[in-house]
C-alpha cells in the first residue's frame, strides 16, 4: 500500500514538494530575455574535480523556450555543495524572486 500512496502523491500532489538533492539556478538569456530554471542534482550532475579551489563542477548547456540560443553555465562547488564560483555565457544569473517575477508567477 505504501508504494501506491507514494505514486498517487507524486502524480496528483498540488502542494510544494521538497527536493533534498536538487539545487536550482536561474538564468536569463541575454538575447531574448527568457528565463530558465536549471536544476542541478547533487547525486548525478556534478563531476569531481581534483586540485584547485573547488571539489565539484557542473557544466551545462541551457536552452530557453523562446529563441533557443544556447547558454553555457559552469558552477564550481566546495565539499559542502556551496558555490565557489559561477559563470554563464550568453546569459546571466538571476535570483529566484526575479525568475518568478519575470515568469509572471
Amino acid at each position: 500500500m505504501g508504494f501506491l500512496k507514494r505514486l498517487a502523491d507524486a502524480l496528483f500532489s498540488t502542494g510544494d514538494r521538497t527536493d533534498p538533492y536538487g539545487m536550482h539556478f536561474y538564468v536569463q538569456c541575454d538575447r531574448c530575455g527568457a528565463v530558465v530554471d536549471a536544476r542541478v542534482d547533487r547525486r548525478n550532475d556534478l563531476s569531481r574535480q581534483y586540485g584547485g579551489d573547488s571539489t565539484f563542477i557542473w557544466r551545462k548547456g541551457i536552452l530557453d523556450d523562446r529563441c533557443f540560443r544556447p547558454m553555457q553555465a559552469e558552477i564550481h562547488f566546495d565539499e559542502r555543495y556551496r558555490v565557489v564560483s559561477k559563470d554563464v555565457t550568453g546569459g546571466h544569473f538571476v535570483t529566484q524572486e526575479q525568475y518568478l517575477q519575470l515568469k509572471g508567477e
